[in-house]
């Protein structure tokens, strides 16, 4: 599953750093957030969907890496996307 147009546009609208970003590890962090939530209601539906399953799985450690890199570089970015986005602790 991908995030249509406007869904993206309003993610990367909410979470960005300055006017013209589009890749920094907030942005990141928020579209791959909204991924994995889909996901996990599309699997209490389709319980055997193991290719999906694997998708998921390795878009959780993507996030948990990009988490990792912004923890490691500047804790307060950290403490406000995991509290934005109400992930942790």
């Amino acid at each position: 599953m991908s995030l249509h147009g406007q869904n993206k546009t309003d993610l990367i609208t909410d979470y960005r750093t300055h006017d013209s970003d589009t890749g920094s590890p907030e942005v990141q962090v928020a579209i791959l957030t909204k991924r994995i939530q889909y996901l996990t209601e599309h699997f209490k539906i389709h319980a055997k969907d193991h290719h999906s399953r694997q998708g998921l799985l390795k878009m959780v450690g993507k996030r948990r890496r990009l988490l990792d890199y912004l923890k490691r570089k500047d804790h307060n970015r950290y403490q406000e996307i995991i509290g934005r986005l109400g992930i942790r602790k």
